[in-house]
C-alpha cells in the first residue's frame, strides 16, 4: 500500500484514523506512509506505531514523518510499533525535524534493535537535538 498524504494537517484524528485502517490490513506486506508536515504530535505517532504493530505479514516499511511533532514519547511508540512486525526486512524511517532527542532515539534504537530479520535500514533522525 502506498499512501501520500504529504502537507494536509491530518494531526491526532487523521493519525488515530489511519492508525486504525492500517491495523485491519491483516496480510499487508509492504506499506509506505509519506505524512510530512502533517501536525502529528505524540499521541498520533501512538496510533500509528500500534496500527503499523498489528501488520503480522510486513515485510517493507517506508514511513516519512518529518517535519512533524512526534518528540520522544512519539518516537518510543514508533519503536515499540517496529518491534511487533517480527517479519521486517527492510525498514525506511524518516523522522527529521521531529525534536525527538537523545531519549527518542534511544527508545528508537532499542525497537529497531529487536527487528532480527531486518537486513535493510535507512534511518533519518536529521535536526533532532540529538547529541
Amino acid at each position: 500500500m502506498n499512501l501520500d498524504l504529504y502537507d494536509n494537517s491530518i494531526g491526532e484524528n487523521g493519525a488515530k484514523y489511519l492508525g486504525e485502517g492500517i491495523s485491519r490490513c491483516a496480510t499487508l506486506t509492504s506499506l509506505k506512509l509519506n505524512l510530512m508536515r502533517n501536525s502529528i504530535d505524540e499521541n498520533g505517532a501512538k496510533y500509528l506505531g500500534e496500527g503499523i504493530g498489528r501488520c503480522a505479514t510486513l515485510t517493507s516499511l517506508n514511513l516519512a514523518l518529518s517535519k512533524n511533532n512526534i518528540r520522544a514519547n512519539g518516537a518510543k511508540y514508533l519503536g515499540e510499533g517496529i518491534t511487533r512486525c517480527v517479519t521486517l526486512t527492510s525498514l525506511n524511517l524518516v523522522l527529521s525535524k521531529n525534536s525527538i532527542g537523545e531519549n527518542g532515539a534511544t527508545y528508537l534504537g532499542e525497537g529497531i534493535a529487536r527487528c532480527v530479520t531486518l537486513t535493510s535500514l535507512n534511518l533519518n533522525l536529521f535536526d533532532n537535538s540529538i547529541g
